[in-house]
């Protein structure tokens, strides 16, 4: 692990306390573009891999390890609760998230049980206690948000503008929001789970909640969201939360209301817009454009710059990517990202 790296800053900053450097992470930094990752991930569905601990245990620690990051993210992805009671659901290598029989009717709750980590996902709960006693720096857990995982549930694969999803929205609004519910409460006992077992932290992923215009997310997500903030603060009220979105610019005041601790930007919102919106103390985490990881290193330390005088020596910031690691990533261009941002903010 680089010397650099921390085992405090995440938490003290996620927390509000003095820093030695800011810290980062990136989402999607376990696998995908890591030579280490594809040499022992194997072939098939990534729940595949997820069900195997030491191998997602090991997956995880890949990119901490080679880049000396402030936090790592469990390797697993946001269908597994609802694989794990058996939906119907896989990941499809080169596709994503498939289901042969997408959620349309009242019917299909009952293929959408209660979720009992414990019995239902004991190789993540493995994994996650491997990690806690072999980790130097905090555990981030995380579960997919209701609207995201509902959509993938919905159309039955991935989809550019969730047309069944918003049309489930508007002709069937009881029908959607017991789906949201049920959704709601996977996420909350998986990252509950996640938690007890020994992550530090949590990041909450809406994706796909951008393609909602501003009165669907506060008639239709902003309250199952809610839920999930409210009920991780009342069990867990010391393990920070962060409210991720694509393209919510124009969600962003309301996806801090939901009730994280940590507001994560995509690269089209600026930290300073989002801290004049949202409160000058904000706690907020990016942004860098995961385009400018793809080519030379001076490219993207010249976007990384941008963002931490963007951020203005805020001390509540999470320097991350505006999304995740492309597979096409140069391993090396995201190290020199992490060496640089360490020593241009030490305090």
């Amino acid at each position: 692990m680089s010397a650099t790296s921390s085992p405090t800053a995440f938490l003290h900053v996620a927390t509000g306390k003095p820093v030695e450097h800011t810290p980062v992470w990136f989402m999607r930094q376990a696998g995908r573009s890591l030579p280490e990752y594809r040499a022992v991930r194997g072939e098939g569905s990534i729940l595949d891999a997820i069900k195997q601990p030491r191998l997602a245990a090991d997956i995880t620690l890949q990119p901490v390890a080679r880049y000396g990051v402030d936090a790592a993210v469990l390797y697993s992805d946001i269908v597994v609760p609802a694989h794990a009671v058996g939906f119907g659901i896989d990941v499809a290598p080169g596709t994503g998230p498939v289901a042969e029989h997408p959620f349309r009717t009242a019917s299909d709750l009952q293929r959408l049980r209660p979720l009992e980590p414990e019995t239902d996902t004991p190789y993540v709960l493995e994994t996650v206690r491997m990690l806690a006693a072999e980790l130097r720096v905090p555990l981030l857990a995380f579960a997919g948000a209701p609207f995201t995982v509902g959509s993938y549930l919905v159309e039955g694969k991935p989809s550019r503008d969730h047309l069944i999803t918003k049309q489930m929205m508007r002709d069937e609004p009881a029908l959607w929001h017991s789906l949201m519910q049920r959704i709601a409460e996977h996420s909350v006992a998986s990252i509950q789970s996640q938690l007890d077992a020994g992550a530090r932290a949590f990041q909450l992923f809406d994706s796909w909640a951008g393609t909602l215009t501003r009165d669907e997310y506060r008639l239709m997500v902003l309250p199952h969201s809610t839920f999930v903030f409210n009920q991780l603060a009342q069990s867990h009220p010391h393990a920070p939360g962060i409210h991720f979105g694509l393209g919510c610019d124009h969600l962003l005041e309301m996806m801090k209301e939901a009730g994280a601790n940590i507001v994560g930007l995509d690269w089209r919102t600026s930290i300073s817009d989002a801290r004049r919106r949202l409160g000058a103390d904000t706690i907020v985490q990016g942004n860098l454009n995961p385009e400018l990881v793809l080519g030379d290193i001076a490219t993207a330390l010249a976007g990384t710059d941008a963002v931490l005088a963007d951020n203005g020596g805020h001390p509540g910031h999470i320097f991350n990517l505006g999304h995740g690691v492309q597979p096409l990533t140069n391993p090396d261009v995201l190290a020199a990202i992490v060496e640089h941002v360490h020593n241009n903010t030490k305090r």
